[in-house]
């Protein structure tokens, strides 16, 4: 991944709402396109219907999950931009075309050069969770080292195109967390909401610490 665009996101105030925006949401994904063109030499044509789309259908399926941001919201934002990239995988608002090509050889350039669109979309979202996270929790997430690896994306591409929710398994397995290979995009499956629902179980089954009174 290259976080530079991080940085250009992280100066947004109030990032996690603007990007619920339709505006904000497309006005950013097109910059981070800049940068990937930018820095890797590679154009795209972007839909901006085929955009909005994503846009609409991904907000749709966040609101309907939105309780669960109370159980872990930092694992919640990660869930949502997994969400969001199945959708930009599944319907394909970008399209890459010729570039001018680039001198950077190095591991990233190669999975631009293998997977264009998949990394436009990837590192938007990478980038848009690492920025929520320096505003929200003052730190952002290490990135895994496979998220380098072509060989991890020759695996994700192929995933992904036999069934898109993978995209969801992939984003967490490149965030260093256990993804849920079995229902990827199921947010009661997450092991980190699976956690905080067993340990408010226990809280509630917990007994007082203070003896019953007697009368």
């Amino acid at each position: 991944m290259d976080l530079d665009f991080k940085n250009e996101l992280a100066v947004m105030p109030d990032l996690r709402h603007r990007l619920r925006q339709l505006r904000w949401f497309r006005a950013t994904f097109r910059a981070n396109a800049k940068a990937v063109s930018d820095h890797y030499g590679v154009t795209f044509e972007i839909s901006e219907e085929t955009l909005t789309r994503v846009f609409l259908d991904w907000v749709e399926m966040v609101d309907a999950r939105k309780a669960f941001a109370r159980l872990d919201r930092a694992d919640f934002i990660v869930y949502a931009a997994g969400l969001a990239l199945k959708e930009m995988i599944l319907r394909g608002p970008a399209t890459a075309g010729p570039g001018r090509g680039t001198t950077n050889r190095t591991g990233k350039a190669e999975i631009v050069e293998f997977w264009p669109e998949g990394f436009l979309y990837t590192n938007y979202c990478v980038c848009a969770i690492a920025a929520i996270f320096e505003q929200e929790f003052g730190r952002a997430p290490q990135l895994d080292r496979c998220a380098d690896d072509l060989r991890t994306w020759w695996s994700y591409r192929e995933n992904t195109r036999e069934m898109p929710s993978n995209a969801v398994a992939f984003l967490d397995r490149f965030l260093g967390a256990e993804p849920n290979w079995i229902a990827p995009d199921l947010v009661e499956g997450r092991l980190a909401m699976r956690n905080a629902i067993e340990a408010g179980r226990r809280s509630i089954e917990a007994p007082s610490i203070f003896p019953d009174s007697v009368a």
